[in-house]
């Protein structure tokens, strides 16, 4: 991991079958778009999150590819239906090797 990252996940822990859910997803990480120079003119390379992927019981279910323009501690926020009680993964990968992992679990009733 290029730098120390903290995830933070907002969801509904329990949910009634077949219901739609939010989920708000944010990775504290200091975005460098590769543009800007520092005092003594050299260029600050590139140092983004690219990808962040969420597996709902090890399935797919959300994908975003981001690029320079995003902004430094990115939010996303997207819906899934809850269709069984396991666990949801998240996964953001960036450049210079930065990885962050999170998880947390629902209830459907």
């Amino acid at each position: 991991m290029s730098k120390a990252s903290r995830t933070s996940i907002t969801m509904p822990a329990t949910a009634k079958k077949d219901s739609i859910i939010e989920i708000r997803a944010i990775a504290q990480h200091d975005m460098d778009s590769g543009f800007r120079y520092t005092e003594d003119g050299k260029l600050i390379p590139r140092d983004i999150i690219r990808a962040f992927t969420c597996n709902y019981n090890s399935v797919e279910v959300f994908k975003a590819d981001l690029f320079s323009g995003i902004g430094a501690n990115p939010l996303i926020i997207f819906n899934a239906v809850a269709v069984e009680s396991g666990t949801l993964g998240f996964r953001w990968v960036g450049d210079n090797g930065y990885e962050a992992v999170n998880q947390a679990s629902i209830s459907v009733s």
